[in-house]
């Protein structure tokens, strides 16, 4: 009877009527999150106007959110492949929407942060499921065209978060970023419920290995709290015990008979395991790269967050432009080249970064973050069409999830290092004129040890291996 049911579930859901709706929501759905991260960074001096913290603490308002959509993500994702990814998808979309409302309320700093990580668990139940079920409903030679659409859809979230989020901090205050969320999240609710017939569950019936979680959970949490506590002991402390909680978490999920992260898929898939790598490497190096820039147009050279949002567009933008055309040519030509070549550009956009002053010509600025998401764009869709390809149905919910894990790992690491250079620079002090010399040193030193990271990524890339035999 159970595996009769588990038919009907998987048929149900892949049926080919269904693909325009399952486009669209998980369309809305990869939006939403990265909007909602690339707004917030164009607010953050409006914010800390009010709530008045220091540079590192101001920093743990974007880590919170990182630091819980990666904690939960795998999780969220093993449980979507056994209790029904459309189930999962709605609840993280329940759980994003209200915690938009609460963070826009929010009255104290700390409270702020708490509702933060409530949207984080939200946003990996999005995460960890939208591109398993977008996956799902395509044919093998379709993924890298609809990964194409879907990651457009991320780039364009980014793209209109610094100028709209600017314009909203500027006219009506930060509080409104997160009121827009609200809207936005209860129109993508009616169309999955309207729409979207059927589930996908096909590991329903295993167990779900809550010991793993909470090892899991544990070690990320020390490693970036260790990397924010940086150079204190007790943060070198809890950095060794990160790293230990990680070797242990392997032994023990390598002997779970239902883990919640199939180590098989590392040790005998090299197309997993270094497109994984490429990708945390990636995401190490350039995620924080928004949050420089942000403070870097609005603190040392004075713009408003109007303006610093018009100059911080032209990463996005051009991402937007060429995901969708970088997806395609992966069905076509092996997805290793394609997006090592891109690892290669973002490489040099790093670099060239490097060189910012405090006169730097702003068409220079806007020069590198264009190389910048050109290499990005020829990145992304292709990485995630090797993840993808690289796995049996059965597998989509957790592949999906470890990608999008990798992801937010690299972002949480990526603003680790920002704050550890922050703290041993500058200081635990708000940045104003009198330190503005310290902040340009501080951005120099991360931006310098993000192109050797990525650097170090474009050998991963290319070590991934073929996808398709024959290319």
């Amino acid at each position: 009877m159970e595996r009769l049911q588990n038919k009907e579930i998987i048929t149900c859901a892949d049926e080919t009527q269904h693909r325009p709706a399952i486009l669209l929501v998980t369309t809305l759905a990869s939006f939403l999150t990265p909007f909602m991260a690339s707004a917030m960074n164009i607010a953050l001096p409006a914010i800390n106007q009010e709530f008045s913290v220091d540079a590192v603490l101001l920093g743990w308002l974007v880590t919170s959110y990182i630091l819980s959509c990666a904690v939960f993500l795998v999780p969220f994702g093993r449980i979507a492949d056994i209790y029904g990814r459309k189930r999962i998808f709605v609840a993280g979309l329940v759980l994003f929407t209200l915690a938009s409302l609460l963070s826009a309320l929010a009255n104290s700093f700390y409270m702020f942060i708490i509702f933060r990580v409530l949207q984080g668990a939200g946003g990996a139940m999005l995460l960890g499921t939208a591109v398993a079920i977008l996956t799902s409903s395509c044919s093998p030679g379709e993924k890298g065209k609809f990964l194409g659409i879907n990651t457009a859809a991320v780039y364009l979230g980014l793209s209109l978060g610094p100028p709209l989020g600017g314009l909203l901090t500027q006219y009506f205050g930060w509080r409104s970023i997160f009121l827009l969320m609200v809207p936005l999240g209860i129109i993508t609710m009616v169309i999955v419920l309207w729409r979207l017939k059927g589930e996908w569950a096909h590991a329903r019936g295993e167990r779900f290995d809550y010991i793993g979680s909470a090892i899991y959970a544990l070690a990320l949490v020390a490693l970036i709290y260790g990397l924010a506590r940086l150079p204190e002991i007790f943060g070198g402390v809890l950095v060794i015990a990160s790293i230990l909680d990680l070797i242990a978490f392997v032994f023990w999920e390598r002997r779970e008979r239902s883990p919640i992260l199939n180590m098989n898929l590392f040790r005998s898939n090299p197309v997993f395991t270094f497109s994984n790598l490429a990708a945390l490497t990636n995401y190490c190096a350039t995620a924080a790269v928004g949050f420089l820039l942000s403070l870097y147009l609005q603190y040392v050279r004075g713009f408003d967050p109007r303006a610093a949002g018009m100059i911080l567009i032209s990463q996005p933008v051009v991402m937007a432009i060429f995901s969708p055309l970088a997806g395609r040519l992966s069905d076509k030509i092996e997805p290793r080249i394609v997006a090592s070549i891109g690892m290669v550009i973002c490489t040099a956009g790093l670099a060239f970064l490097i060189l910012l002053e405090g006169g730097t010509s702003l068409w220079l600025v806007i020069a590198g973050l264009v190389f910048l998401g050109f290499g990005f764009a020829l990145f992304s869709s292709p990485n995630t069409n090797a993840v993808m390809s690289s796995v049996g149905k059965k597998d989509y919910g957790v592949a999906s999830a470890t990608l999008g894990t990798m992801r937010l790992t690299g972002q949480m690491l990526s603003m680790g290092i920002t704050m550890m250079i922050f703290s041993v620079v500058i200081g635990k002090v708000k940045i104003d004129a009198g330190n503005y010399a310290g902040f340009l040193q501080s951005e120099r030193i991360a931006l310098a040890i993000f192109t050797v990271l990525c650097f170090g990524g474009i050998f991963a890339s290319l070590a991934r291996g073929r996808v398709r035999r024959g290319i």
